[in-house]
């Protein structure tokens, strides 16, 4: 329902076949998000660090491929856009490396291969393990967890900062960015991104929630 009604919000849309939603986290609530994109009939590219969530879903069927190679990800998303496929499509590494792959490709194509996008990962717990840094790989970042969770912190809030930066660039070219309840907006605004609406008060992002702006 979120996704359907994203386009017929932000696309003006009823049919989303051809239409592009890039999202992340393949885990508890957020592993419906691959099932929702088929269902919709988009194509779905959503990020997972944890390799044993991304097999998990893939196993239900609720994933129809799986790939660790972003040039591969872009290609069957250009494929799949371009037939108006349906697919889902988990890319195994960070959501902030596929964000910046999509900013790469609309400045050096001009093409923006993105419509709607949001994030699932558990931004409510991002200092404990709800969200890794693009800097690190999975298990680098589970270590210094561990061993130094200042600097792991540090690592998260500098992490959340490129993956707004990156949002912005797509959203000021016509994507539609939402917040799915999960305190991604939050968390990036403490950590100094740049979220806030213009003209707005502190407590107003450029983006919307789902809850009121989508499901309501």
């Amino acid at each position: 329902l979120t996704v359907l009604n994203a386009g017929r919000r932000y696309l003006r849309a009823e049919d989303l076949s051809g239409k592009v939603f890039v999202t992340s986290g393949l885990g508890g609530m957020s592993g419906a998000q691959a099932k929702a994109a088929v269902i919709a009939g988009c194509v779905g590219i959503i990020a997972e660090v944890d390799e044993a969530a991304l097999l998990k879903r893939h196993k239900q069927g609720w994933l129809m491929e799986i790939s660790n190679n972003l040039d591969h990800c872009i290609a069957r998303l250009r494929e799949a856009r371009k037939n108006k496929t349906a697919l889902s499509l988990g890319y195994h590494g960070n959501v902030v490396d596929l964000w910046e792959r999509l900013v790469h490709e609309l400045d050096t194509t001009g093409e923006l291969l993105v419509d709607l996008g949001s994030d699932q990962t558990s931004c409510h717990n991002p200092f404990n393990g709800g969200y890794y840094p693009v800097q690190l790989s999975f298990e680098e970042g589970k270590q210094l967890l561990s061993s130094n969770p200042g600097k792991f912190r540090t690592l998260v809030q500098e992490s959340l900062k490129r993956h707004v930066a990156a949002i912005n660039k797509l959203a000021d070219k016509g994507m539609f960015f939402w917040d799915y309840g999960n305190a991604f907006l939050l968390e990036a605004q403490r950590a100094g991104a740049d979220v806030a609406k213009k003209g707005g008060n502190k407590t107003e992002f450029r983006y919307p929630s789902y809850v009121q702006h989508i499901m309501g």
